[in-house]
């Protein structure tokens, strides 16, 4: 079966949300470990409820908020500059290092985004990492006002695409992304950049777990959700091989 278009997640599969943790200890030293992961981590839960409660709003307020919410419960006291500056780093996030090689590898199939953040933000951070020039499409879920993994969100590939489920392949680094990318139909590669046996050990290792550490067992580890993506890979450079595997 022929793969015709390549769509990825955003946050966490071709972009380091953890990057923002340069901007956060430089803007609080000492702290800027745990804003990161408290920050994203009720970023996600944000969309998820806002999803349920059918009460939309995107993923520019979303995200703040959600930075609201991580500087009151740490009795940080800011700035509107200095808000602003930690905000404006999700316009500038780093990509993953073999990110623009496996774009690359990949040229031929229509590449693109599915992301839950809204049009501007995704905008600004493709065309500010310079991928506005390789992908045929950035698709924000603002369209549908309502955020994955609800499958109203993965049908707008096939809308901005014209490219039928049976013939993209999904990618993803987002343990619940990928779920719900085969739920609703997708072949499915998870990115899985953080092991069980490396989760085991790092908390082996230390008598007071991290944040970080935290993080990856909380929202980097395959959910028990009774569904398991197609292939998984341990980074963005495999997926040539996945696509060779899928269609010979």
């Amino acid at each position: 079966m022929t793969i015709k278009a390549v769509v990825f997640d955003a946050y966490g599969t071709l972009y380091d949300v953890q990057s923002v943790a340069n901007i956060t200890e430089e803007a609080f030293p000492g702290y800027g470990e745990i804003i990161t992961q408290i920050w994203r981590i009720k970023q996600l839960e944000y969309s998820w409820l806002r999803s349920l409660m059918r009460r939309y709003e995107d993923f520019s307020v979303l995200t703040r908020d959600s930075l609201i919410y991580t500087l009151r419960l740490l009795g940080l006291k800011h700035d509107d500059a200095v808000f602003a500056r930690i905000m404006e780093k999700y316009l500038h996030l780093d990509l993953y290092p073999d990110a623009n090689a496996a774009l690359a590898a990949l040229r031929g199939r229509k590449l693109a985004i599915l992301s839950n953040g809204s049009t501007d933000m995704l905008n600004a951070l493709v065309r500010n990492s310079g991928l506005d020039r390789v992908l045929d499409a950035t698709i924000s879920i603002d369209s549908k006002r309502i955020f994955k993994p609800s499958p109203d969100a993965y049908t707008l590939i096939e809308e901005k695409l014209g490219v039928k489920p049976a013939d993209v392949l999904f990618v993803s680094s987002n343990p619940w992304d990928a779920i719900g990318a085969k739920a609703f139909g997708l072949t499915v590669a998870w990115i899985e950049r953080v092991t069980p046996e490396a989760m085991a050990q790092a908390c082996v290792n230390s008598d007071v777990v991290p944040p970080l550490t935290m993080f990856k067992a909380i929202r980097m580890q395959m959910d028990e959700l009774g569904l398991e993506p197609d292939y998984r890979i341990q980074a963005l450079s495999d997926l040539p091989k996945v696509i060779a595997s899928h269609e010979s």
